[in-house]
């Protein structure tokens, strides 16, 4: 082969030559070559997945850090849920999703347990719903509780509903009660098939540390998105008894009326048959579950369950009628624990750092106050206002509009922090928006609307609506 006088015979480093054969600056072919070696590396993938790295786990974190970060809305203690006669309570970390945390509830009730619920209105209602609603109409006994967190086993088909069917097998296997009596809830991803085995092998687990004090860990296992867990306790007199009511809930996104992921259980050891159980459930969520909102979207999984052991009305005469004078403390009781446990929600709202109250008054019927206030508080321009802390009432006028319930334009009032902003149509002479500007830096805001066109009344409840709202539900399957 022709060699160029004055080229090396060869780059590699073992072959030296002498300083006088060093090839010529104008030699574009040699330096064309090795430019040619310096830009490809043996391995390019690695550089680029160790550059990548950072970023990534940046991402990771943060999505974590929006996760976990404890809402500013959270409760400044926790209430210490005493024992309800009859109701024992595991927890097991089964490895449905999470790693190294609790995500399977199993709780035991006694024979003759009692059990009212009410579910989502979902038109694409989970397989675990359609199990509870079935075994309620089968009139079933509230003997075992099954819920788990991670997977929601919804739009999951026929696998779904065998996933449901293994864990109701195995669950009355452990409780030795009919399958009709497990009741079984799950919340998480929609639309990912479930395996059925690490549930079966969790109810053991769980059932195996089992006591009548866990309520805090119950309360912990249910969690998805939430930053705190939920407890609600009350004691009351029935007759001559005195009974509790314990509730855990777990909800923070995905929460709309007709039941807002949310996932709510009641225990009692009140003695109340089932159907006037179901009816004090039913006058109850009125005004508390199906009176929140987050985001406006009604859940596949949403359940609320009440179950009533009698465990502590052994003494006392059977309750026969949802009117007997002596449920009076008890309903009211159940109805303030429940309107609690939903405002324990609203403010656990993905990314929430504002509770709204909103009232609307002057309406045709109860109905129609209600749909008007779902308008005001799903409706993104008045949620990112107040998240802003900007008294913008216009938005306000916007979603009454927008309602579609009747509604007098020219009789239509506003108050902020029960402060006039609008009345008779038209902003206040003379507002000043100071007063009304510091009640929107507060936590709690309050507003009320009358919009002249009747007498009924309602309040609904919710939060604002933040970036991180955005950046937990972007991120929420990763």
């Amino acid at each position: 082969m022709a060699v160029r006088k004055g080229a090396k015979v060869s780059v590699k480093p073992k072959r030296k030559v002498s300083g006088k054969a060093k090839a010529k600056p104008h030699s574009k072919a040699k330096l064309t070559r090795a430019k040619r070696k310096v830009a490809k590396p043996k391995k390019p993938a690695v550089t680029r997945v160790k550059a990548d790295a950072p970023a990534k786990a940046a991402r990771k974190s943060a999505k974590k850090k929006a996760i976990e970060k404890i809402s500013p809305l959270a409760p400044k203690s926790y209430p210490v849920l005493p024992p309800v006669g009859g109701v024992l309570l595991g927890t097991a970390a089964a490895g449905i999703k999470y790693k190294g945390r609790t995500d399977l509830l199993v709780a035991q009730m006694p024979e003759g347990t009692q059990v009212a619920g009410v579910f989502t209105t979902s038109k694409t209602a989970s397989a675990p719903v359609e199990w509870c609603r079935g075994n309620i109409a089968d009139n079933g006994e509230g003997r075992m509780l099954v819920v788990n967190s991670g997977n929601s086993n919804a739009f999951t088909g026929k696998a779904g509903v065998a996933t449901v069917k293994a864990t109701a097998a195995a669950a009355a296997q452990a409780g030795n009660c009919r399958q009709k009596d497990v009741f079984i809830a799950s919340t998480g991803v929609i639309g990912q098939p479930m395996d059925p085995e690490p549930v079966v092998k969790g109810i053991e687990v769980a059932l195996a540390s089992a006591s009548a004090d866990r309520w805090d860990e119950a309360a912990r296992a249910i969690m998805t998105t939430d930053t705190y867990r939920k407890l609600a306790t009350r004691k009351v007199k029935i007759g001559g008894c005195e009974v509790t009511i314990n509730g855990i809930a777990k909800g923070s996104g995905m929460i709309a009326p007709d039941l807002a992921t949310m996932l709510v259980f009641i225990f009692t050891d009140a003695a109340i048959p089932a159907k006037i159980l179901q009816t004090l459930l039913l006058l109850g969520v009125r005004d508390s579950f199906n009176s929140i909102t987050v985001d406006s979207d009604t859940s596949t999984s949403d359940t609320v369950l009440v179950f009533a052991t009698g465990a502590a009305m052994k003494d006392e005469a059977p309750v026969t009628r949802a009117g007997d004078p002596r449920l009076r403390e008890f309903r009211a009781a159940l109805d303030d624990l429940m309107l609690d446990l939903a405002h324990q929600v609203v403010k656990d709202g993905e990314g929430a750092t504002k509770f709204i109250r909103i009232t609307v008054s002057g309406a045709q019927s109860f109905q129609a106050a209600r749909r008007v206030g779902m308008a005001i508080a799903n409706s993104p321009l008045v949620k990112t206002a107040i998240a802003g802390e900007d008294a913008n009432w216009g938005r306000i006028v916007m979603a009454v509009g927008k309602s579609g319930e009747a509604a007098d334009r020219d009789k239509l009032a506003i108050r902020i922090g029960g402060i006039d902003v609008a009345r008779n149509g038209m902003a206040v002479p003379g507002y000043d928006e100071t007063p009304v500007a510091k009640h929107m830096k507060g936590s709690d805001i309050d507003i009320e609307v009358d919009i002249g066109a009747g007498k009924s009344s309602a309040t609904v409840w919710t939060c604002d609506l933040t970036y991180d709202y955005i950046r937990i539900n972007a991120d929420y399957r990763s």
